[in-house]
């Protein structure tokens, strides 16, 4: 195929090039755009480009029933509240370790679960007692979030919280609702977890991500009003998530993985409150009005996001999380691993062990390519030093300026001198691993057959595995 002009990517886009409305997964129009983007493709908010460029992530989940001595019932915990908050009382409780498992594992963020279905609070609230000023541990003066969010700045790990509003067994809320025999009405629910985002989005600094479990109701639906009050305090963090405002979506599993294609695009502002089709959270919408990208989340040990003990046999192997790694971001997806500290505090060893594998493992397959090169327009050459093997490459869209990219195809220069298919695909997005058998090539040859404007190739990269 020749080269595609101007005229053509518009063309090929359809429904794409319309004008976006403003609004959150945000347009092309809100934000500081500064005009550089072709009309009716959006792009990401620096907050949604930072999440696609962190790629792999580790959220941190604890709370009372870490330490009932139980297996751990979701539904359970929802419904019952834990008899004794005097089990909270960690022997060795070290949040260097915990973030240095992140680290280890290649994380460049990292998120801890302030309140889950208990209702109990992690830090020093001054609206809510049912916190870490009621226990006897530490003689009532630990901060968790706190201790959390400097472990992080320590290690050069970007901090983020997971806020639990939906379940409440504590104060007895269910799916946001208060039930009978609440000491709290939903009125006052509602304020109370508004002056408790008040607490986490201003006392602790800059987050990175504020994600809340089971997304969070807006106040038209009879729900707390917490947008302006992260926008005031938190403008550069990711928000996840509300009918209001949704920076990024749920990939529509907890396995790790999306479907292929995945565009960081849907039709409308939002998913939160709304049926959405699973195959929509999966791979998106190529031509959605709204950048939303993808998350892939996925505890280490299958499938428990809480600490169980005996269960080290659950943790997945290496060869489960490369697969996950290439199933999310190789497919423009970010991925969230979760890990479950024990009722002593620490990251158990074989889990840090397998983070730590993990981490060495992606660094040994992605961080010395045999080339790579930036490219601008429908064909980008990659000339290799010499003549290898070739079985994996990676592709990266300049995604600040749009998802622009609908079809291409992946070749070698193979032994006669002639071009060979390696791979063929739609999405690039933020990245793209292609995984092909291997063949011994001396250049790659990157040709977009289809899209919506002139492709700006962040990356061509070449790897031998």
């Amino acid at each position: 195929m020749g080269s595609l002009d101007r005229r053509s990517f518009l063309v090929a886009g359809g429904a794409g090039t319309l004008a976006l409305a403003s609004s959150s997964c945000f347009s092309s129009q809100k934000r500081g755009e500064k005009g550089k983007a072709v009309a009716g493709i959006p792009i990401p908010i620096p907050a949604q480009l930072a999440w696609q460029d962190a790629e792999v992530g580790v959220v941190f989940h604890y709370d009372l029933h870490v330490f009932d001595g139980k297996r751990y019932r979701q539904g359970r915990n929802r419904r019952t509240p834990i008899p004794d908050i005097q089990i909270f009382a960690p022997s060795n409780l070290d949040m260097d370790q915990w973030v240095g498992a992140a680290k280890a594992a290649g994380a460049r963020f990292a998120i801890l679960t302030a309140c889950h279905e208990t209702g109990f609070r992690l830090w020093q609230s001054d609206v809510d007692p049912y916190c870490m000023k009621a226990l006897k541990w530490r003689n009532g003066k630990a901060d968790l979030v706190r201790e959390f969010v400097e472990a992080c700045r320590k290690q050069g790990i970007r901090p983020g919280i997971y806020f639990g509003a939906r379940w409440n067994s504590h104060l007895k809320v269910l799916n946001f609702r208060v039930q009978p025999g609440s000491p709290l009405t939903q009125e006052q629910y509602n304020r109370l977890i508004e002056e408790e985002v008040e607490e986490i989005c201003s006392r602790y600094g800059k987050l990175f991500e504020l994600w809340f479990d089971g997304g969070i109701i807006s106040p038209d639906r009879g729900g707390p009003d917490v947008l302006p009050i992260f926008e005031k305090h938190q403008p550069d963090c990711l928000f996840y998530h509300s009918p209001q405002r949704a920076d990024a979506r749920w990939g529509g599993n907890e396995r790790g993985v999306v479907g292929y294609p995945c565009w960081a695009r849907l039709p409308f502002k939002s998913p939160t409150g709304r049926r959405v089709p699973w195959s929509m959270l999966s791979h998106g919408d190529e031509n959605g009005k709204y950048w939303c990208p993808a998350m892939a989340d996925a505890p280490l040990r299958n499938h428990e996001w809480f600490w169980e003990p005996g269960d080290e046999r659950k943790i997945y192997p290496l060869k489960a999380l490369v697969s996950m790694y290439e199933k999310s971001v190789g497919r423009n997806a970010t991925l969230i691993l979760g890990v479950t500290p024990d009722p002593e505090g620490l990251v158990p060893k074989k889990d840090f062990a397998r983070l730590e594998e993990f981490g060495k493992e992606i660094r040994r397959r992605f961080s010395r390519p045999l080339a790579e090169v930036r490219g601008k327009g429908a064909v980008t050459v990659l000339r290799l030093p010499r003549p290898s093997k070739v079985n994996q490459a990676v592709i990266m869209e300049e995604i600040s300026k749009g998802e622009r990219i609908r079809a291409y195809t992946l070749e070698g220069l193979v032994p006669g001198g002639e071009w060979a298919a390696l791979a063929q695909g739609s999405c690039v997005g933020h990245k793209r691993i292609e995984v092909f058998p291997a063949r011994e090539v001396s250049s790659l040859r990157l040709r977009v057959e289809r899209g919506v404007a002139p492709p700006l190739v962040r990356k061509l990269a070449a790897y031998r595995v």
